[in-house]
């Protein structure tokens, strides 16, 4: 069973494991961002930065790069796929209902608002069943644990939610962080999810 606290600093290593934690997001938000070029692989690509790096976190160890390959190819051709299409096609249809909803008919505004509302809840599930640890087995069970998991764990949506602003921010800011900007937001989702799992396992020892 590997422990969750913090490694320390070994004599003479010129960086703390912090550093490389930091480092290591980095460079899994570079390679979730080519792995993501296709489009269609975004949501996998995503899902395998989450997974190496809650291994990293919760190993206490350095993330490589076959590690990262293993984890998105252990998703399948046809989960890729799947999940690609789909997220794809609700951005899609959101886009549509907002055109519509912005497009002068009757009751627009509160219709683009519901619609707004609807696209962001669907993000937070999104990015929280990216985060899910058996994401890789299929993703409908993942996204049914992660609506349970946004319902009993609001704060956690709010974090996600900041956490995409951020990344927003910074994005808009500087353009050439895009590329870097998968990498904190995966840690984000998997710091939170790693929260919730460690209040649960609190409150099961102690009853």
């Amino acid at each position: 069973m590997s422990s969750l606290a913090p490694r320390r600093r070994e004599p003479g290593e010129l960086f703390g494991p912090r550093f490389t934690l930091f480092a290591d997001m980095l460079a899994v938000g570079l390679a979730a961002t080519v792995a993501s070029l296709p489009l269609i692989t975004a949501p996998t690509a995503f899902a395998a930065a989450c997974a190496v790096l809650r291994r990293s976190i919760r190993e206490d160890r350095p993330v490589s790069m076959g590690e990262y390959v293993g984890e998105f190819r252990a998703h399948g051709p046809r989960r890729v796929l799947l999940a690609g299409v789909a997220v794809f096609a609700a951005v899609t249809l959101v886009v549509l209902d907002l055109a519509l909803a912005g497009a002068g008919l009757p009751g627009a505004r509160p219709m683009s608002w519901a619609l707004t509302a609807v696209a962001v809840a669907g993000l937070v599930v999104a990015l929280r069943a990216a985060g899910d640890p058996e994401v890789a087995r299929g993703w409908r069970p993942a996204l049914s644990r992660a609506v349970t998991r946004s319902l009993t764990d609001p704060r956690g949506c709010g974090l996600i939610l900041a956490a995409v602003g951020l990344c927003v921010a910074f994005g808009w800011m500087l353009p050439l962080l895009a590329l870097l900007l998968p990498g904190p937001l995966a840690f984000a989702v998997t710091a939170v999810e790693l929260r919730v799992e460690r209040a649960h396992d609190d409150t099961g020892s102690g009853g």
